[in-house]
């Protein structure tokens, strides 16, 4: 196993042909710039409830702790930019959730896309991560070439935009590696004006606690009245600054059958919102990531937009 440039096209076609809108490589290893940004961020308590984010601080930093031996981060982008989106008169979800869960998709394409490796190369060990790890999908992805950070901390790429999700392998192979792009947000303030929350405290600063996907997500108590009449209709997650940003007028509708939403979340207006079911709940996110909010989260938040 000594031909790093083989592989490295090998395994940038097989991730094209699995459907990634692209694939970037990094030399695995200490991520020495993001090391002082996360701690500042979470010694201001910028992550709120999300205590998960404190846990592993080293292994967020380190891939070859997380998995030992490992030489490289191969970084892959999925675009999920829907083709139709939810009549104007409704309660809002994102759009990376409008169809099934992502989790699942891309865990599946990246097990494919390890045992084509192990098949066409030979004994590889690695491991999948879709953001349920420590491991900083933006900063690899970054790091390899796909896109710079934003100021409202998303990757951003040119001529595509930003609604994509982000993956990666971890494996024990050396192959070749991509380099950095620069930054392409200019003078541009339009994600930091349009946040509703002035949740982008600052260029490429976000506090977590103040984003409406916080709200509606991960806060599992009652809403702050504070927020009241700043969440703009968002029932699930946000996508406001990705909205405004002016390289997403580049997103092109995704190929990915699984990421089509279910009719019935494209026809409900407000008040079927309102008068949702947990018959209907169940129906519409049958295997969606907004059931991680459960029925009663959902409802909560459309009672709060609604009162």
């Amino acid at each position: 196993m000594n031909n790093p440039s083989k592989y490295t096209q090998l395994i940038k076609s097989e991730a094209k042909r699995l459907g990634f809108m692209s694939c970037g490589i990094s030399k695995a290893g200490f991520l020495e710039k993001e090391a002082p940004r996360l701690e500042n961020w979470l010694n201001e308590n910028m992550h709120g409830e999300m205590r998960y984010m404190e846990n592993h601080f080293d292994k967020r930093l380190d891939p070859t702790k997380l998995v030992g031996g490992s030489k490289s981060v191969i970084s892959l982008l999925l675009n999920y930019f829907p083709l139709e989106t939810q009549r104007e008169d409704s309660y809002k979800i994102s759009k990376y959730a409008y169809g099934i869960d992502y989790h699942f998709v891309i865990k599946d394409k990246l097990k494919q896309l390890l045992q084509f490796m192990q098949d066409e190369i030979g004994e590889i060990d690695g491991r999948a991560f879709v953001d349920s790890a420590p491991v900083l999908d933006k900063a690899w992805a970054a790091k390899s070439g796909l896109g710079w950070i934003g100021k409202n901390s998303n990757l951003l790429t040119k001529q595509v935009g930003s609604y994509y999700f982000i993956a990666e392998l971890i494996v024990d192979l050396e192959l070749e590696y991509d380099s950095a792009v620069t930054d392409h947000c200019g003078s541009c303030t339009a994600c930091i004006e349009a946040c509703p929350t002035q949740a982008i405290v600052e260029p490429y600063k976000v506090d977590g606690s103040k984003c409406i996907s916080y709200f509606t997500i991960e806060l599992k108590e009652e809403l702050p009245s504070s927020v009241k009449g700043q969440l703009e209709d968002w029932m699930f997650g946000c996508d406001i600054c990705q909205g405004v940003c002016p390289w997403n007028k580049f997103s092109k509708p995704h190929n990915e059958p699984m990421f089509n939403p279910h009719p019935e979340l494209l026809e409900m207006d407000k008040k079927e919102w309102e008068e949702l079911t947990k018959e209907t709940f169940d129906k519409i996110f049958k295997k969606s990531a907004v059931k991680r909010t459960k029925f009663e989260g959902l409802n909560r938040n459309i009672k709060f937009l609604k009162d």
